[in-house]
This record gives C-alpha cells, structure tokens and sequence, in this order.
C-alpha cells in the first residue's frame, strides 16, 4: 500500500504545525441556508463560502479494500450535508488493479458523479486516468498518494508526505532506542513509489546516526493482508529477533503484525507503528508501542471533497494545478494517545483555510 505540527513529546521527534496563511480568498456571500442544511459559516473556510454545491456529485474512490480509506466514507458523508453536495459516495473495487478502477470511475461518471477524489492505484499509469477524467470536464483530486514522478495531471493532490512522516518515525524510533542498535523497516509494495519514499526517509533517519544505528534489514510487499504481515514479522522474529533492537513500520497492517509480534515473544525491541488501528493505540497505552506517526484521512476527504465542489461549480480554479500538499502526520505516544486527535482536527481546519489563501483563485 501507499500510504500515504507536533508540540515536543517526550522520547519522540517533535513537530509544529505549519502556519496558515495571510492572503485572503474571498467568495460570494451564500445564499440563506435551505432546511436541514449548513450556515455559510459552517461551510466556509478562510473567509470562502461555496454559494451552491446541491448539484455537485463527489465520488471518493480508494485503489482497494484498505482499512486506512474507511475514514473517508464518513468523512464525505459529513462533508455532503455541511456543504449541502448534491451527493458524495465512497466507492471501491475488490482488488487493486488500475483497469478495474478504470472501470469503476467511468461507471459513476456515467451514474452522475461529477467531481473525483481517488487514491490511484498504479502511480506510473493513474496520471492517464486523472486526464480522461479532466477532459470529460470533471475536477480532480488525488488523495492520499500523489503520482509517480514529478507530474500531476489531476488539480491538486492532497497525501501525507511520506518520505517526512517515515523520517520522523524513524528519528522516533532511534531515539527510544537510546540512539544505538539495530533497526528493522517492515513496510508496503517494493514498486510503489511512496514505499521508495518511505525507505528514503528511513535511511535518512539512520545516516544521521552517524553509524551508532544499523539498518538490520528492510521487509517490503507484506502490507497486502494482516495475515501476510503477521507470518513475515513471525518469520523474521524468528530468525533475527535477538538482534532487533527498535522496529519501525511504516505500513498499515505491518505496523499491527509488529505488535502481535513483540507481544507473544517477548521481545525487548521498541516499535514505532502508523495510524491508529485500535490495537497500535492499545500497544501503546500498554507500553508494547512506544509511538505511532497517525496519518490525515479524514482531511484528506473532507478537504478534499470540499474543494472539488468549488472547482465543479466554478467559483475556483486551482493557482497551480497538480499542486501537492501535506495533510498532515502526528507522532502519537503515551503522553498524547488519548487527546493526539485535537491536533489532526485543527491541522485539517488549517488545510482549509491554506487552500482559500494559498492554492484555489476564486472570484
């Protein structure tokens, strides 16, 4: 998988959250709210107000089943009535395979969605697929991953930054290490790109240990399944558990099968995790994880989905289109895990209001 600000914490590498910006886009003031739907007020994110999304049809579209995406069906249902969208649907193919996605978007295009946010799943072929779509007339966004290389034929991709968030897991990682051992990187698919921007930033992480770190081994494709993450993790506990002194994960299901792992044998090694599946944040209150860097999905998708009506309506066009934004990651630990989602909640109402003053030109 993809996958796709801090005030110090103990034992972690520390983060602030990016100021927003001071230029100001300013909107038509929106029409009386009908019944059952928003204020202005609540639609409107650094001084914009979308006048009227009723006939706008947002479809969110993962590459696949992954629990990471499962936020965003809320998150778009939440955004179709604070908006008042015509419609905001979360749709998803069995498998990961860029043909069947193919078909899926041109199905809901056919069914009326007008507006796309989708994780694409081949970064080196989705860039096609962003520019049928546009040429049909419809915005795009791509969440949650960017496209391979340096051009994004969608209008703005809004994804964590991988290579960053991967750097400061390690950085975390090292550090509860007492900046000496040995690390392992359990993460996604070896050919996606932001699997290469993750070992980047890992790497990163370690050379500036100046040596006192050793990269043991990076384990890549074993985020497909749990049960694929669990019987790699089993397997190289097994062979070079003695050896491990610090695990950072930075895939979803790997994150999960490294705590199993820990747990059942006892191992001494501190694990650093991603997002918060429900077992990573009770590893951590039990001290089995010492940290998880949680990523941004919900702002992905309502952000997101938010700006795609501006652009379906035409209020807006994007300043620079395909330009990439970070939405944002959090360390987690001990200290933080049970108010850590204050900090997301107000870097998402940051995004929207850096997206009014910095990204979308609206008149």
């Amino acid at each position: 998988m993809r996958f796709p600000t801090r005030s110090v914490l103990p034992g972690v590498l520390a983060v602030t959250l990016l100021a927003a910006g001071s230029a100001a886009c300013t909107y038509r003031n929106a029409p009386g709210p009908a019944a059952g739907q928003a204020s202005a007020a609540q639609r409107s994110g650094g001084g914009a107000d979308l006048v009227d999304g009723s006939k706008t049809k947002v479809a969110l579209v993962p590459g696949g089943a992954h629990p990471y995406f499962q936020p965003w069906k809320t998150a778009g249902a939440v955004a179709k009535k604070t908006y008042g969208l015509g419609d905001v649907t979360f749709d998803e193919t069995a498998e990961w395979d860029q043909q069947k996605q193919n078909n899926l978007l041109s199905t809901l295009a056919a069914r009326g969605y007008n507006a796309f946010g989708i994780f694409g799943v081949s970064p080196t072929d989705i860039n096609t697929t962003f520019a049928d779509l546009k040429s049909q007339g419809f915005p795009v966004a791509s969440l949650g991953s960017c496209p391979a290389g340096s051009t994004d034929e969608a209008d703005f991709c809004l994804s964590t930054d991988v290579e960053l968030a991967a750097y400061k897991a390690a950085k975390a990682a090292i550090d509860a290490m007492g900046g000496k051992g040995t690390l392992v990187h359990l993460t996604g698919n070896n050919v996606d790109a932001n699997t290469q921007l993750r070992i980047k930033g890992v790497a990163r992480a370690v050379k500036e240990s100046d040596g006192e770190v050793k990269l043991l081994q990076t384990v890549t494709d074993i985020d497909t399944d749990l049960q694929t993450a669990q019987k790699a993790v089993s397997d190289l506990m097994a062979a070079k558990g003695g050896q491990i002194t610090g695990i950072v994960a930075t895939a979803y299901n790997p994150a999960v099968a490294a705590d199993d792992a820990v747990k059942s044998s006892g191992s001494k090694a501190k694990v650093i995790a991603i997002d918060d599946d429900a077992k990573i944040l009770s590893g951590i209150k039990q001290g089995t994880v010492t940290a998880t860097v949680v990523q941004n999905p919900v702002g992905q998708a309502e952000i997101g989905t938010w700006a795609l009506a501006l652009l379906q309506t035409k209020q807006c066009t994007v300043r620079d289109p395909g330009v990439k934004v970070d939405s944002g990651s959090f360390v987690v630990t001990k200290a933080n895990v049970d108010g850590y989602d204050k900090a997301r909640q107000a870097k998402t109402a940051e995004l929207k209001t850096e997206f009014a003053d910095k990204y979308l030109s609206c008149g």
